[in-house]
């Protein structure tokens, strides 16, 4: 399936695997999900992380997934049908925001390929990310070892610290298909 989709457009799903069970663990325990009250996940891909999140959140929390390949909303809703998968940009994460009744959130979980996208519109994501997120609310997204020395790679990590007050990196995950890590940003 990422196979399929990358070779199509390799702008839109940036890998040829899935994520790792390993990493998906690795990003949801970081983000702590059982305190959260809205998390939004964006780019579920195939719906690894989404699966992993629903098992973490509470019942009462909102959760809602935005996913810009129409595939992969498909693989998302049928890995996890009880998921909120909204077939869209990224950039319009304050719209569906406002359609759970919701000005912000405290959590933002990404699976978006961010050293392979330009400059600009990694800034564009990213500060509708940063709008979207309440004081203090956190957003996560992983990085490939490889991709994160590449200039796309470098940019994003300078961006990340120029619109978060706290930023750290986790440990890195070996067995996923590239290596990666994770980002703990706070707003």
């Amino acid at each position: 399936m990422f196979l399929k989709e990358f070779l199509k457009n390799p702008t839109r799903s940036g890998t040829l695997a899935q994520s790792s069970a390993d990493l998906s663990k690795l990003i949801t325990d970081t983000a702590n999900l059982d305190t959260k009250k809205c998390i939004v996940e964006l780019g579920s891909g195939t719906g690894v992380f989404t699966k992993e999140i629903l098992n973490k959140i509470n019942s009462d929390s909102c959760f809602f997934c935005l996913e810009s390949n129409q595939e992969f909303v498909k693989q998302t809703q049928k890995k996890c049908t009880n998921a909120i998968v909204y077939h869209d940009s990224a950039v319009n994460i304050k719209k569906y925001l406002l359609k759970h009744n919701k000005n912000n959130c405290d959590c933002i979980i990404s699976g978006l390929p961010w050293a392979i996208f330009n400059k600009k519109l990694q800034t564009i994501l990213l500060n509708a990310a940063c709008e979207s997120l309440e004081a203090d609310g956190i957003f996560l997204t992983f990085a490939y070892v490889q991709g994160a020395f590449l200039p796309s790679g470098i940019n994003f990590k300078k961006q990340l610290r120029k619109k978060f007050k706290l930023v750290r990196t986790t440990k890195i995950i070996w067995k996923n298909l590239p290596p990666a890590f994770v980002y703990y940003c706070k707003k």
